[in-house]
């Protein structure tokens, strides 16, 4: 007869202890507009001063089925920087400071080095990325997850000012796109990936260039005078994600000779279309910028490079050879 909590198969003193194992790395990431983090019931963040119009802003993600890959080879302090990747990313496309982080991991039961490891990746990326992380959720869900089954997501808040969230009004025939290069794959196109490792295993990138962490884009506010606005390039590829960005008057042609030619898309070209490819992946273009053509030099000394250009159309979005 199960007559206790752990008996069911969640354990309160793992619990309790994995906070406070978290703690210390947490409180690495904090400056002074921290007011609470890690350890009660929610975190808190003062306002941070110097802004005129300040706007809050905030972005939760996931990182997919790479988690699958990520736990076989367990490889989860990346797993973490990654999930800290894909929020900050997103939400820098707003030019946004972060400000803070919090997590959501649920499991079956909880394994100690499992969680530290996850937890060590995200605190690494917002201490890399001058954002707090303030707190976050550890459930233990026996029934609902298989055994050593996990899942994860992130939340992000940041601060802009109202003016920049506008600067996209700025767009018009004539700007360029600006490309920054990604580290690999990042965190998107992880089902069709790992299908792929099951039919054709044999000449496939090590496990290590498959799960390489997503780069961290957050160096790109010291440039937003110089930029209109950022698209992420997640899920959708440089189309979908370049529609969600575009005024309905402008159209994109991208020039396909300008993408950074990765190993890990090369092996990809060898068992997928190419528009397929550019569907789904990054193609090595991490994220775009859309500039003013007189900008390009400065772009290019941050790591830029010349992506293509913007002309007047019906919003369409047009690869060129």
């Amino acid at each position: 007869m199960v007559r206790t909590y752990q008996q069911s198969g969640v354990d309160l003193d793992k619990a309790k202890a994995l906070i406070q194992a978290i703690t210390p790395l947490a409180s690495q990431t904090y400056d002074q507009s921290v007011l609470q983090g890690v350890g009660g019931f929610f975190g808190a963040y003062a306002m941070p001063s110097g802004y005129k119009e300040p706007v809050l802003i905030s972005c939760t993600d996931g990182i997919g089925t790479k988690l699958k890959l990520a736990k076989e080879t367990h490889q989860l302090f990346n797993l973490g920087l990654d999930l800290v990747a894909m929020n900050l990313n997103d939400l820098i496309c707003a030019f946004a400071k972060p400000l803070f982080f919090l997590d959501y991991f649920a499991t079956s039961q909880l394994e100690p080095r499992q969680t530290l490891a996850l937890i060590e990746g995200m605190a690494f990326g917002c201490k890399e990325s001058g954002c707090a992380l303030i707190g976050g959720e550890s459930a233990q869900m026996p029934g609902v997850y298989a055994p050593s089954e996990f899942d994860l997501a992130g939340f992000c808040v940041g601060v802009a000012e109202k003016s920049d969230l506008s600067k996209k009004d700025k767009i018009q025939a004539g700007d360029i796109l600006v490309g920054f290069k990604s580290s690999g794959l990042h965190s998107n196109g992880f089902s069709l990936v790992r299908e792929i490792l099951k039919s054709q295993p044999h000449n496939a990138p090590s496990l290590d260039t498959l799960l390489t962490p997503t780069r961290l884009y957050t160096p790109l506010l010291a440039l937003k005078d110089k930029i209109h606005t950022l698209a992420h390039i997640t899920g959708g590829g440089l189309k979908g994600n370049l529609e969600r960005i575009l005024p309905p008057n402008v159209s994109a042609h991208i020039e396909l000779k300008a993408l950074p030619r990765l190993s890990v898309f090369r092996w990809l070209l060898g068992h997928l279309d190419f528009a397929e490819c550019l569907r789904v992946f990054n193609m090595g273009v991490g994220m775009v910028a859309i500039a003013p053509c007189e900008n390009l030099k400065a772009l290019e000394k941050a790591g830029g490079f010349y992506l293509g250009t913007l002309t007047s159309g019906a919003q369409e979005i047009t690869f060129v050879e």
